[in-house]
């Protein structure tokens, strides 16, 4: 497991503080870009994800059959509305 340094505490005006170096500061400010870029992505995939689920349920209701329950094996509509029923719950 990598070991963190421990940063160095120092008083600053009758305050407490951490003092970095330049390099560890650079590496501080290039990790907040990353986390902040996954973030962003995060948010898009999650988006994306609420999008398609809305999709399937969509569809699911397009493609049921009224004059069965849904769980007729033998209609073409039911068994392709279980199927989106079945990929609709497998991605909660």
């Amino acid at each position: 497991m990598a070991r963190h340094p421990q940063p160095r505490h120092i008083t600053l005006g009758g305050r407490e503080a951490v003092a970095l170096t330049v390099q560890e500061y650079e590496q501080l400010v290039a990790s907040r870009r990353q986390i902040g870029g996954q973030s962003a992505r995060v948010r898009v995939l999650a988006q994306q994800v609420k999008r398609d689920a809305r999709l399937l349920q969509e569809l699911e209701v397009l493609v049921g059959c009224p004059g069965h329950d849904g769980t007729d094996s033998a209609c073409l509509r039911c068994t392709i509305a279980a199927l989106l029923r079945r990929h609709r719950e497998e991605t909660r």
